[in-house]
């Protein structure tokens, strides 16, 4: 039960108070699975692209975290093939205060800026740290091709 109602109430405040760049949509039979689109930011390797994700809410939230899986493939060094995304808070760094937006915000903040560092796909991380040209183009080309 606590689950249920902490979610409504952050999902009224996310309602209330939209992340721009970030829409969800509830599952219409449980309040626990959310598809949630970040669409890029114009200056970012993404531009254009919008990306697909489902957040998953576990029954015993929020002390375990969400699970966040990408459906729209994307070249990326922290989120590998099955679309699981590289993001400490919602690892080790979980805390039950940390709010459903601060997650959707970290989630797009990832998307837009990838890093090098801490990466679930160390070959495009060393690409990206050592031919940006490289893996900016294929950035490119895959948002074009999956996220258009």
């Amino acid at each position: 039960m606590t689950a249920l109602r902490r979610v409504q109430k952050e999902l009224k405040d996310i309602t209330d108070n939209p992340i721009d760049g970030v829409a969800i949509e509830v599952a219409d039979d449980n309040v626990l699975h959310w598809k949630c689109i970040v669409k890029a930011a114009s200056d970012s390797p993404y531009k254009n692209g919008k990306f697909h994700f489902k957040l998953e809410l576990p029954s015993d939230f929020p002390f375990k975290p969400p699970t966040v899986t990408f459906t729209t493939k994307i070249y990326h060094p922290g989120v590998n093939e099955e679309g699981h995304i590289c993001v400490a808070i919602l690892r080790d760094e979980w805390k039950p205060s940390i709010k459903l937006s601060t997650v959707l915000a970290v989630i797009q903040e990832k998307v837009n800026n990838p890093i090098p560092e801490d990466p679930f796909m160390p070959d495009i991380a060393a690409q990206l740290k050592d031919d940006k040209t490289a893996f900016l183009a294929t950035a490119k080309e895959w948002t074009k091709k999956y996220a258009t």
